[in-house]
C-alpha cells in the first residue's frame, strides 16, 4: 500500500473513522424460520449506514426475497422474477444497528420441516456497496450518480412499479453489453438499456426497463477493488468483479484474486446458464460437492454434483468440467468477495468456543467455528477433527487413516459444527475461528515436487503447525518453534514418542506469508491447521519442568480457557485441560489426544489456575501425567 495511503487511514483511525473490516460491511447468515418473528444479529449496521439484504429458503421453492434501505424494509423485490415490487408487514420488518428483523411471511421465516434460510447483507460503503434509487425521465445515455467512489464492478437496475428484468451489466461487458439478473440469458447488447458505468455514475437508456418516464427505480451497485481497497488495518481489497474462459476440464481455471473469497456468485454469460451462488458458511469447500442457490431460480438449494470450487489463500479453483462453471471456451463472470476478518481479534471468546455436550445437536461453540475436534469424555469414540474448508470430511489425532466423510461432520451452522442430526451428548467439542495473527487453515494437494511452499493467511509466522495427508494413511506432523532444531523435526499428535529428528521437514521454516512441507506427495490431498501467539488470546510456548510448582505466563488476565501440554525429550501425552471440565484449585479432569481413553479424574491436581496462564505441579503417584518433570521440556498451547 502506497505510504500516501497508509497516512491517510492512520488519521482516520485517530479520528476515529477507522476503515471498516469486511465483516462490517458484509454478512452471510444462517438461520432456520420460525413463522413467527425473530431479529438476526449478524453486526451488520444497517439502520445506520443503510444497506441491502437478500434472503433465500434452502430447503423449500419460495422465491429470493430482497430488500434495502432506500425502499423500506417491508418492500420485497425477488431476483427470480420480473414482478414489481411487494408490499406486506410480515416480511423484513425493520433494518436495525446489528442487523435486521423478521416477520412470519414463508419467504423469510416459515416454519416447514427442516426451515432453513441464508441471508446475505451489502451494507452501503464507499468501494464496496451502493443503493440508488431514481425516477425515470425517459432520455436516452442518462447519467445517474452513485457513491461507490471506485470501479464498478457490476449494476443491477430493476423496475419497481411495474414487471421488469433485473438488468446488469459487468465490468467485463462492453458498453451495451446486459445480462438478466432473472434469467439465464447469455449476453445480449441491447441498445437504450443499461449502457455503462463509471466511479461516480452509471448510464441509462430510455428504455422502459430502466427509465420510462415517471417510473421508479432501484440499483444495486457492487465495486470491484484492484489495489485501492480501504478496508482492514491495511486497507485491503475485499471485493472482486472479474471473469475467466473456462476449459472443460476438471482441472479447471485458477483466479487469483489476491484473497481468499468466502462469497461467490458465477454466471456463464456465453451460454444460457444460471447464476450460481456460493458461500463458505453453507459450503464452498475444497475437493467437495458444493451446495449452490440459483439467483434466477426459486429452487431449493442445489449440488454442484461433483467438486465444483475450491478456494484457496489467493482466489479459487475451478474443480469441474460442468458447463455452468466451466464450459470449454466460454466466458463466466463472477462477483466475490473476500473471507474475514481482516483485522486481529480482541478477545478470545470471539475466536475460541468450547462445548461440554449435554444432548443437543451439533456442537455449539458459540463462535463461527472454521476448525472444530470433538471427543467422548466417559467412552473412547474420539477425537473427530474437521474443518468448515473441507465440510464434511474428518480425521481423527489418535489414527493415522485418511480421511472418512458424513453428514454428521458438516459445518453448516452459525455458531459451532458438526451439526448434522444426531446428539453429541457426552462430548466435549472446541471450535476455532480462522482469524488473523490467530489460527488459519491451508489445505492443498501435492505436485511431488519435493519441498513446497504454501501460501498462507495467517499474517503472522505460524509457532505451530499441524499436519497430516487426508487422502491416505499418514502421521500428524507436528512443527513447534520451540522444539530443538524446529526446521529439522516433529512431534506426532497420533502418538507420544518424543520429537523425532528429519531433515529438512519443515524446508527453512515459516514466514509470514507462507511455510514450507515436506509432505507433498503428488495426487495425494493435505491439511494444514496453523497457531499464532496473540497478546492476551492465545500463547503457543514452551518450559522446563522444576519438579515441584511453577507458573507459565501466557501473558493472560483472566487465565486459561484451554491448555495443551506435551512432553518432547521424552515420551509423553498429549494432554488437554479446559475451563469447561475445571481449571481449578482440586483435581481436574484431563483428556489425551493421542489416545482413545476417557477422561482421567482423580484426587490429585496437575494443573492450576493462574490470572497470567495456568500453573503446572509435579506429583508422584499413579495417573501422573508428568507435566513438570525436573529438567524435563515441553510445550504448550494455551487459549485465554
Amino acid at each position: 500500500m502506497a505510504t500516501k495511503k497508509k497516512l491517510l487511514q492512520a488519521a482516520a483511525g485517530q479520528a476515529g473513522g477507522a476503515a471498516p473490516d469486511v465483516d462490517d460491511v458484509f454478512s452471510t447468515y444462517l438461520y432456520e424460520g420460525n413463522g413467527s418473528t425473530q431479529t438476526i444479529t449478524n453486526n451488520v449496521d444497517l439502520s445506520g449506514e443503510g444497506g441491502l439484504v437478500w434472503i433465500k429458503s434452502r430447503a423449500h421453492t419460495y422465491p429470493h426475497a430482497l430488500f434495502d434501505t432506500e425502499r423500506g424494509a417491508t418492500k420485497q423485490l425477488k431476483s427470480n422474477s420480473s414482478a414489481a415490487e411487494r408490499t406486506l408487514s410480515t416480511l423484513l420488518t425493520s433494518f436495525n444497528n446489528n442487523g435486521f428483523s423478521l416477520g412470519s411471511d414463508s419467504d423469510v421465516n416459515g416454519t416447514y420441516s427442516t426451515a432453513k434460510y441464508a441471508s446475505w447483507t451489502f451494507r452501503k460503503a464507499p468501494k464496496f456497496f451502493d443503493v440508488v434509487t431514481y425516477t425515470g425521465d425517459g432520455t436516452n445515455n442518462r447519467q445517474i450518480a452513485h457513491d461507490l467512489d471506485a470501479t464498478v464492478g457490476m449494476v443491477v437496475v430493476k423496475r419497481l412499479d411495474s414487471t421488469g428484468d433485473f438488468f446488469t451489466w459487468h465490468r467485463t461487458f462492453s458498453n451495451n453489453q446486459n445480462v438478466v439478473l432473472n434469467d439465464n440469458f447469455a449476453v445480449t447488447t441491447l441498445q437504450n438499456y443499461l449502457v455503462t458505468a463509471s466511479s461516480t455514475t452509471f448510464t441509462v437508456g430510455s428504455n422502459s426497463d430502466v427509465n420510462r418516464s415517471g417510473s421508479s427505480y432501484v440499483a444495486y451497485l457492487f465495486a470491484h477493488n484492484d489495489g485501492d481497497g480501504e478496508f482492514g488495518p491495511d486497507g485491503s481489497d475485499i471485493i472482486k468483479c472479474g471473469s475467466y474462459t473456462g476449459n472443460g476440464s476438471d482441472d479447471g481455471p485458477v483466479i487469483d484474486l489476491g484473497f481468499e473469497p468466502q462469497w461467490l456468485m458465477i454466471k456463464n454469460t456465453t451460454d444460457a446458464d444460471s447464476w450460481w451462488m456460493f458461500d463458505t458458511m453453507r459450503g464452498m469447500a475444497v475437493d467437495a460437492i458444493d451446495p449452490a442457490l440459483w439467483a434466477d431460480g426459486s429452487n431449493a438449494e442445489v449440488s454442484t454434483g461433483e467438486p465444483g470450487i475450491s478456494p484457496t489463500p489467493t482466489g479459487f479453483k475451478v474443480t469441474t468440467n460442468q458447463g455452468f462453471l466451466n464450459n470449454n471456451n466460454s466466458n463466466l463472470i463472477y462477483i466475490s468477495i473476500r473471507r474475514g476478518p481482516l483485522a486481529p481479534p480482541t478477545a478470545g471468546t470471539e475466536v475460541f468456543g468450547i462445548d461440554n455436550n449435554t444432548g443437543q445437536t451439533g456442537m455449539t461453540t458459540g463462535v463461527v467455528t472454521d476448525f472444530g475436534f470433538a471427543g467422548q469424555r466417559s467412552g473412547t469414540d474420539k477425537y473427530y477433527v474437521g474443518t468448515r474448508l473441507l465440510q464434511g470430511s474428518y480425521l481423527n489425532f489418535n489414527s493415522t487413516a485418511s480421511e472418512s466423510s458424513s453428514s454428521a461432520f458438516s459445518f453448516d451452522q452459525m455458531d459451532g459444527f458438526f451439526s448434522a442430526a444426531g446428539s453429541w451428548n457426552g462430548y466435549i467439542g472446541y471450535g476455532w475461528k480462522r482469524a488473523p495473527n490467530y489460527m488459519d487453515v491451508v489445505a492443498y494437494s501435492g505436485n511431488g515436487t519435493g519441498t513446497r511452499t504454501l501460501s498462507h493467511n495467517l499474517e503472522a509466522t505460524p509457532e505451530m503447525i499441524w499436519l497430516k495427508k487426508r487422502s491416505t494413511t499418514s502421521s500428524w506432523y507436528v512443527y513447534h518453534k520451540d522444539l530443538s532444531d524446529p526446521n529439522n523435526g516433529y512431534l506426532s499428535l497420533e502418538n507420544s514418542s518424543a520429537r523425532s529428528a528429519s531433515s529438512g521437514i519443515w524446508g527453512t521454516g515459516p514466514t509470514s506469508t507462507n511455510f514450507q512441507a515436506v509432505l507433498n506427495t503428488s495426487g495425494q490431498t493435505h491439511i494444514a491447521y496453523l497457531f499464532a501467539s496473540l497478546d492476551g488470546i492465545s500463547k503457543v510456548g514452551s518450559y522446563t519442568g522444576n519438579g515441584s510448582f511453577q507458573t507459565i505466563d501466557c501473558g493472560f488476565s483472566a487465565g486459561s480457557r484451554f491448555v495443551l501440554i506435551k512432553r518432547t525429550d521424552a515420551t509423553g501425552d498429549w494432554y488437554v485441560w479446559d475451563s469447561e471440565r475445571g481449571i481449578t484449585q482440586a483435581a481436574d479432569p484431563y483428556l489425551e489426544l493421542n489416545t482413545t481413553a476417557a477422561e482421567t479424574t482423580g484426587n490429585k491436581n496437575y494443573l492450576y489456575p493462574a490470572n497470567s496462564g495456568f500453573g503446572v505441579q509435579e506429583i508422584n503417584g499413579t495417573n501422573n501425567p508428568n507435566i513438570n518433570v525436573s529438567g524435563a521440556t515441553y510445550i504448550f498451547y494455551a487459549i485465554a
